[in-house]
């Protein structure tokens, strides 16, 4: 996921997306990179709204997807790009995920890619 959280409108898809798979017991793997890298670290989802005036923030579709089985990584290059350290991770980070780690399992074929 790359989508860059100024456009809010646009943050909720992935998440029902992830949730929804994730609760159909496929295995779910969210990686956040570039601009997107920012909804990881604590308190900045928790800030966003994805449509005005409802009290759901995309923390709350975060925890939701997570909840049902979605696994988030960070990208370890956006860290640095975005001044962050895996200790400002949300707790529902698994961890960095590499562009080596994600291209390996994308080339293997085994697995379906959505962007956003």
């Amino acid at each position: 996921m790359n989508t860059d959280p100024r456009n809010v409108e646009q943050l909720g898809a992935p998440f029902y997306h992830a949730a929804v798979a994730a609760a159909m017991d496929y295995q779910v793997d969210i990686v956040c990179t570039a601009s997107a890298g920012r909804l990881l670290r604590r308190g900045v989802a928790e800030t966003l709204r994805i449509k005005i005036g409802n009290s759901k923030t995309v923390y709350d579709w975060i925890r939701e997807a997570h909840s049902q089985g979605a696994r988030f990584w960070a990208c370890p290059a956006n860290l640095e790009l975005l001044d962050m350290k895996e200790s400002d991770l949300i707790p529902e980070c698994s961890g960095l995920m590499g562009a080596g780690a994600m291209m390996g399992d994308i080339m293997e074929g085994t697995c379906r890619v959505l962007t956003y």
